[in-house]
């Protein structure tokens, strides 16, 4: 009699037990999971240092919004570009240039943000301690006998405006006023670590980056010097991809722009570097498209 008591309770009990989870199946299937809004940024320092420094970024703009926010790191300028261009990153931190190029490729994307000091921004170039002339308030022509080192290719600060301001004050373009060629470290920081290393007498970089290293003791400025800071233009920016206002609303990338000058923790603006963000529009970045087109560097 047991046994057969047991057997009927087993029997009743797999039907119920099968129900209850067929049940909470289906209700799991009416829920959508947000998805997540994936960004990057152009790898103009170290990368492994950056995605470190995006990381608390991630995490606020997940709270601020409501929903999973990714940092993704890029390669290199191009392939940040590239992944916006496919909508793999919806959000990005661009330079000037990489900026205006991933604008052209999608119709519809926004600068929505940028550094306070953004739309005033400028390069340094820089020269090994052995060239022992100085700074200048004049472009130092004489660097033009040395081998000289840019950064990206795509870099606004490390190779576009600079570029431009030499066929300006030179009159020539930079392979004929370089004597012994011209050379792209792929970063800021590498430029930098390759003119007071003495691989090369001169090279361009971002004031931020170079200003930056010598704060944190990691560049000498007795043997990296500066030797002229550029006239000012516009450079970096979030640009916001026009697929976001798709998946999550009308008025999303509006509320982005918000939750991004909202922030006023120097821990989460220090993956920049900046100290304060303001609103920004595309047409802020046309001067930057003009000389681009100029130079042949819009496709």
């Amino acid at each position: 009699m047991l046994h057969t008591t047991r057997t009927a309770l087993v029997r009743f009990t797999v039907p119920a037990t099968f129900v209850a989870l067929s049940l909470l199946a289906l209700a799991g299937c009416g829920e959508k999971k947000a998805e997540a809004l994936r960004f990057s940024a152009i790898p103009d320092q170290n990368s492994t240092e950056l995605a470190e420094k995006f990381a608390p970024l991630a995490a606020h703009l997940t709270e601020a919004l409501g929903m999973p926010v990714e940092y993704v790191p890029a390669r290199d300028y191009q392939a940040t570009v590239e992944m916006f261009r496919n909508d793999d990153i919806q959000l990005a931190w661009f330079g000037g240039l990489t900026g205006v190029q991933a604008r052209e490729s999608v119709p519809g994307a926004r600068a929505i943000a940028q550094g306070e000091a953004d739309p005033r921004y400028f390069s340094y170039f820089i020269g090994n301690w052995s060239l022992d002339e100085g700074q200048h308030t004049r472009f130092p022509g004489y660097i033009g006998k040395y081998p000289f080192c840019f950064g990206s290719e795509s870099s606004t600060s490390g190779r576009l405006m600079p570029e431009y301001f030499i066929r300006k004050f030179m009159g020539m373009s930079v392979l004929d006023f370089f004597e012994q060629g011209i050379f792209f470290s792929g970063s800021h920081d590498k430029t930098i670590e390759l003119v007071e290393a003495g691989q090369f007498k001169a090279g361009v970089v971002n004031y931020k980056v170079y200003d930056q290293r010598i704060k944190e003791g990691k560049t000498d400025p007795e043997k990296c010097r500066i030797l002229w800071k550029t006239p000012t233009y516009s450079d970096y920016n979030w640009t916001a991809h026009p697929s976001l206002d798709e998946r999550y609303g009308e008025g999303f990338v509006d509320k982005l722009q918000s939750a991004l000058i909202a922030i006023d923790d120097p821990g989460l603006l220090a993956a920049l570097p900046r100290e304060k963000l303001i609103a920004a529009s595309n047409e802020e970045y046309e001067g930057i498209r003009e000389v681009a087109l100029e130079l042949g560097m819009l496709r």
